[in-house]
């Protein structure tokens, strides 16, 4: 009987292990993973300058003095424009060194970023700096509230696209319907390029610059659905 007992429990045992391990692969069993996109473009609505001014002399602290003063002076002229932010950019003194080693010459770079939404306005201050910093670079991007309000539109494309598909490639596969088993959404976007303006010569104090051309390019939005489904017989 003892026997009888043990061998009972042992094979109940036994077929328990090998439900549980054949189970995941069960529930594994007609799984499809895919995602879907929904993609729009829209037009770039902030625009960042970068300025710049070059010195060189034989002395690098008149050089470092000059440059931050006039830094300062774009900075200070540049926050009085309504609708401009401006930083701080790249600050650089180095030596330049003859054949033999020595020091021949320094030379320091000073560089200002101007940011912002109204084009005319940065073209202006631009032009009106134009005598003590140009613009050596022009990088379009979407604001966060221009790409969050185009995500918003593109998420029921890109839910949609994602149930379709999943429907679609169910039945070709001999499925009739499905349920989710997990989802996930996800946000992405893609500015133009900067773009690098020629290098011209510091105008003289009293030269009225004309506005710097400026005209903005399309970011690319992107919304993706990806996940898995359990395909219904």
């Amino acid at each position: 009987m003892k026997s009888v007992l043990a061998a009972t429990i042992l094979g109940t045992a036994m077929m328990t292990t090998a439900f549980a391990q054949a189970a995941p692969e069960a529930n594994h069993s007609g799984v499809l993973s895919l995602d879907a996109q929904a993609v729009t473009e829209v037009p770039t609505d902030t625009v960042t300058l970068t300025l710049s001014a070059e010195q060189e002399g034989a002395d690098p602290g008149a050089i470092s003095t000059a440059l931050s003063r006039k830094a300062d002076d774009v900075i200070n002229q540049a926050k009085r424009t309504s609708g401009v932010q401006a930083e701080t950019g790249g600050f650089n003194i180095y030596p330049n060194t003859d054949r033999n080693g020595k020091i021949s010459v320094w030379r320091g770079r000073a560089e200002v970023r101007i940011t912002s939404k109204d084009f005319a306005a940065a073209s202006k201050l631009a032009g009106q700096l134009a005598n003590q910093m140009q613009v050596q670079n022009v990088n379009f991007t979407l604001s966060r509230e221009a790409r969050t309000a185009a995500e918003a539109k593109l998420i029921d494309q890109a839910v949609n696209s994602f149930r379709d598909k999943a429907l679609t490639t169910t039945k070709l596969f001999g499925y009739t319907s499905y349920t989710i088993r997990d989802v996930h959404v996800s946000e992405g976007s893609n500015n133009p390029g900067p773009r690098p303006m020629m290098r011209m010569a510091a105008a003289p104090a009293s030269f009225d610059s004309a506005p710097v051309p400026i005209e903005g390019g399309k970011a690319q939005v992107t919304v993706t659905v990806s996940g898995a489904v359990q395909m219904l017989k």
